[in-house]
């Protein structure tokens, strides 16, 4: 495996654009080495790129990443890197699951609201409809 990459390397190996690339760069997550105007790319930038992508990928914003990234050069073999990212990856999970309670029940209001429209549509007697559903839709205009 290649010691240095350029942009387009990087670009084409993780399916991205050089201007994320470059994005990422002027948020001081990615720091390669200058030849003239050439970047030139390391194996740790390499891999500082692919965390960054997995971590947007879960939901993580550039601060909380840069945050773990900055965690990488203390000299303690990655120790207090993996905690933190373990925790915050916890707070994520929790935060992720809380969001999919509440797009469950949108989704389940949502599904029910068109059942209710579909009998309506249908011809069926509003006054037969479930009482769950808001007078308004079910009660005949005055």
């Amino acid at each position: 495996m290649s010691e240095h990459y350029s942009i387009s390397d990087l670009a084409t190996e993780f399916g991205i654009t050089p201007r994320t690339i470059r994005f990422y760069e002027d948020h001081d997550l990615l720091a390669p080495e200058r030849d003239g105007q050439r970047r030139i790319y390391s194996r740790r930038d390499r891999g500082r790129l692919a965390w960054v992508l997995r971590a947007k990928r879960v939901g993580f914003s550039l601060s909380e990443i840069a945050d773990m990234l900055d965690l990488y050069d203390l000299d303690d073999d990655r120790a207090q890197q993996r905690h933190v990212t373990l925790e915050m990856c916890r707070k994520q999970l929790q935060d992720l699951e809380s969001q999919r309670h509440d797009l469950d029940a949108t989704i389940d209001e949502l599904s029910s609201f068109c059942d209710l429209l579909e009998k309506l549509e249908a011809g069926q007697d509003p006054a037969s409809l479930k009482p769950s559903f808001p007078a308004f839709f079910t009660e005949p205009r005055p």
